[in-house]
């Protein structure tokens, strides 16, 4: 890896570092979204602890921060082989869910990773949409969705492009998005998940 490569890497794991969802809920409500909920700094939880308006805010951020964080990385890169970019794509979502300013505790990266989606190949969200609102909308179950849209993602990526390092960059963000529900996965599988709005609503996500 070139020195311009790993600054690239660099800028985007920043720029996907930044916890909008802490940041939002502190200025709006005074209040720590670590403590409330989840503890999850992402949309899910910021609409739990501040309301629709920041939980939309947080939403579109955390999505635009995939966006800047990608192009950023591949304007200081330059013009590379698959693999690099495959690097540049997982960058900002791994700065979502491991920020430094946090020790390293922070969200689940799917709103980053569609943010990246959007900025390299927005034909893949069409699919990867598509099978998050198949799953979460009857289920009620945003956790269920982001499973299915984890593995949607880099499945489409393969069909469109092959075994590329592009495809195989976001078939590592799937994995990671899996690892991050890990706690989602084993209440889906003991159907102890609960539903958007439900009763235990505090842990969905």
């Amino acid at each position: 890896m070139t020195a311009r490569v790993a600054a690239a890497v660099l800028v985007g794991y920043l720029a996907g570092s930044i916890p909008f969802g802490l940041i939002l809920v502190k200025a709006a409500r005074g209040l720590d979204i670590r403590r409330i909920g989840s503890g999850n700094i992402g949309a899910t939880n910021a609409l739990r602890a501040g309301g629709v308006g920041i939980g939309v805010a947080t939403l579109l951020l955390d999505l635009l921060k995939g966006v800047a964080g990608f192009l950023g990385g591949r304007a200081v890169a330059g013009p590379g082989p698959g693999w690099e970019i495959g690097l540049l794509a997982a960058a900002p979502v791994v700065g979502h869910m491991f920020p430094p300013w946090l020790r390293f505790r922070g969200g689940k990266g799917v709103a980053t990773a569609l943010g990246v989606l959007l900025a390299s190949d927005p034909v893949l969200l069409v699919p990867t949409l598509a099978v998050f609102l198949l799953l979460a909308g009857p289920s009620r179950r945003v956790s269920l969705g982001s499973l299915g849209a984890a593995v949607a993602a880099p499945a489409a990526a393969m069909w469109r492009h092959g075994s590329t390092g592009y495809a195989w960059g976001l078939a590592a963000i799937g994995l990671l998005v899996i690892f991050r529900h890990r706690d989602n996965v084993r209440r889906l599988l003991a159907g102890r998940e609960p539903p958007i709005g439900g009763a235990g609503g505090g842990k969905a996500s």
